[in-house]
Parts: C-alpha cells; sequence; structure tokens
C-alpha cells in the first residue's frame, strides 16, 4: 500500500462506533487481573490462552468472552480494562469512541452495576481530560437471555441513566444472533424509546437480512451494528441507502468469526459504492487481531481502497456518531483540516 495512504489512515481523526470493552481484555492483563483477584485460569500461560483465539462461529467466541470477563471483580479492575483501550484509542488518532458493555454479564456473576460503571466511567472521565477523547456509552441487552432478564437489566439501569446523562446515552442488543430475533426485545426497546435513549442493534452478522428489516421496523433503531448481510437483499440495500442509515461494520471481526471467509471478499466496498454509510470499527480486538487502525490497514490492502474511501469512511464514522450538531461540526472540522494539510 503507498506509504502516504498509510500514514494518511493511521493520522487522521475518527471516530470508533462499534466496540465492546469487553472484548479489549488482553490476554496478558486477564492474567494480571486473575493474579490479584485470586483466581485460576484453565491455561498455562499468556500463549496458550492467545492459542484459544481459533473461533468456528459467533458462539465459540462467546464462550470464551464471557470465560475471560470473569477476572473482572472490582472497580478498579473495570477502570484498568477501560483505561488499556482509551490509550490505544489515542494512539489511533480516535477522537470519539462509543462503547458497549454487557451488565448482564456482571451481574449475573454478583458484581453489583455501580461498581461496573464506576471503574468504566473513571477511566472515560481521565481519558476526556487527558487526551480530549470524547465518549459515550451504550448498553447492550445479552439476546440470548430474556427479554425479562433484559426488562430488569433496564430498571436497574435506569438511576445511571439520570446520574450518567452525559455519557450513558443508549441501549443495544448483542450476543448470539442466531434464533434470537431483533422482535425478541420489542418491549424493552419500546421502554427504552420512551425513556428518550438512543437505539442501535447487532444485525445481519450471523443472522439473515431480515433481521436488519426487523430491527429497523420492530425496534426503531438509528444505527445497525454490523449489518453486512445486507447486500443479499438489494431492496434493503436501496433502503439503508436511501435513509442514510448507518453501519458500524468489522471486517477483521467477520473474517475472525467466519462471516466472511477472506477479507479480499469482504462486502465493504460493494457497501461503499452502493451509497451506504458504512463505518469501520474493531468490535472486539483482543479476540480478533486488531484495533481500529488495525481494520483500516487490512481492509485498505485487500480491498484495494483509496483517499477518498479513507476520508468517507472518516466523515460517516462522524456523522453516524451520537452526537450534538455543534460537537459533529467540530470533529468534522477537524477531518477536514487534516485532509487538507496531511
Amino acid at each position: 500500500m503507498n506509504p502516504t495512504l498509510i500514514k494518511k489512515i493511521r493520522d487522521m481523526p475518527k471516530a470508533e462506533l462499534h466496540l465492546h470493552i469487553e472484548g479489549t481484555l488482553e490476554p496478558e492483563l486477564i492474567f494480571r487481573l486473575a493474579e490479584r483477584n485470586g483466581l485460576t485460569l484453565p491455561y498455562a500461560s499468556v500463549d496458550a490462552l492467545r492459542h484459544a483465539y481459533a473461533f468456528t462461529d459467533l458462539q465459540s467466541f462467546l464462550d470464551l468472552y464471557y470465560a475471560g470477563a470473569g477476572v473482572l471483580q472490582t472497580e478498579q479492575d473495570f477502570y484498568d480494562m477501560t483505561w488499556a483501550y482509551l490509550a490505544r484509542a489515542h494512539a489511533d488518532h480516535i477522537v470519539h469512541t462509543e462503547i458497549f458493555f454487557d451488565p448482564q454479564t456482571h451481574t449475573a456473576r454478583g458484581i453489583p452495576l455501580d461498581l461496573v460503571l464506576g471503574g468504566i466511567e473513571r477511566a472515560l472521565a481521565d481519558a476526556e481530560k487527558r487526551y480530549g477523547l470524547s465518549s459515550r456509552l451504550i448498553l447492550c441487552f445479552l439476546r440470548h437471555l430474556s427479554e425479562a432478564d433484559a426488562i430488569a437489566t433496564l430498571e436497574a439501569a435506569l438511576p445511571y441513566f439520570k446520574s450518567l446523562s452525559h455519557r450513558l446515552i443508549g441501549v443495544g442488543l448483542d450476543s448470539s444472533e442466531r434464533d434470537n430475533p431483533p422482535a425478541k426485545f420489542a418491549r424493552v426497546f419500546s421502554q427504552c424509546r420512551a425513556l428518550g435513549l438512543r437505539l442501535v442493534a447487532h444485525a445481519g452478522e450471523e443472522g439473515p437480512p431480515a433481521y436488519i428489516s426487523e430491527a429497523l421496523d420492530v425496534l426503531h433503531v438509528e444505527r445497525i451494528d454490523h449489518g453486512v448481510r445486507c447486500v443479499e437483499d438489494p431492496a434493503l440495500v436501496a433502503r439503508l441507502a436511501r435513509e442514510h442509515t448507518a453501519l458500524t461494520v468489522c471486517p477483521l471481526s467477520n473474517v475472525k468469526l467466519k462471516v466472511c471467509d477472506d477479507l479480499s471478499r469482504h462486502p465493504l466496498k460493494a457497501m461503499l459504492d452502493a451509497g451506504l454509510a458504512v463505518t469501520i470499527n474493531s468490535d472486539d480486538p483482543s479476540y480478533f487481531g486488531g484495533y481500529l487502525n488495525d481494520n483500516y490497514l487490512a481492509t485498505f490492502e485487500a480491498l484495494a481502497l483509496d483517499e477518498q474511501h479513507a476520508y468517507a469512511l472518516a466523515r460517516n464514522s462522524f456523522e453516524a456518531a451520537f452526537l450534538d450538531d455543534r460537537q459533529k461540526r467540530t470533529l468534522l472540522g477537524h477531518l477536514e483540516r487534516y485532509w487538507q494539510t496531511a
């Protein structure tokens, strides 16, 4: 790839809109937290754990993902995990990030929600002061659990949506997509919509294109997380382009989880060419082999993308962010100035 393009991609200001904070736990940190908390891991070494990151599908990843999250026991653990990601984000020239977290993964283990949010929020506030890195939090419901469990989670989180309203701004839907359609969570998303929360959902990753339509029509989400299988339905592609619905695509994740056989056959370029508001993101970077710049560079190399694609993807990331118009104009201005002088 052209060295000038590589430098532009690495250094351009950008937003990340699809990042699971629990998916940033690197094996080294997992071992450190396990030792700090007196836990014994079923792996002899960091290398042995990393070797286990050979996934056959989404569920094989989720099994390891939930087990890894078990080392998170204290508020400091959540701080350390979040700060490690934020330092990496700053190095990748991410100036705004919208982070998913899975409270049910922790409350089911007896970890209080205030402890989870306390550590994450403290790290986000520190990154804003130190790096000027703005951030938002999106609470995700685990779709393999019941809607009743999601509603109970929402009720437990209501005080935090008030006390952390500057940061905790929306809800999402993640975990196993197969056999867990968006409509399963129609009631809880209706409640969230009534509360004025921002709404997103994973759809069209392993699930069919119809799940994307269902997320839009039943859950009334504003963004689709993944959404790559939309290309199987031309009418849906036309709708997404017409309505300018943002898609938070995660290329390395798609390859690692066998959603796409090879990065050279990833549909991202076709999606851009169809006028879709595509963004590039890292999903669960410690498990999928790459943070945001890694995803950009690998995808650009595999699909022979150019400077215009880089600019469009960065611009899309700011336009799709859950920020007010003034904040978006500021970030877009940074991008324009960078592009004119780089």
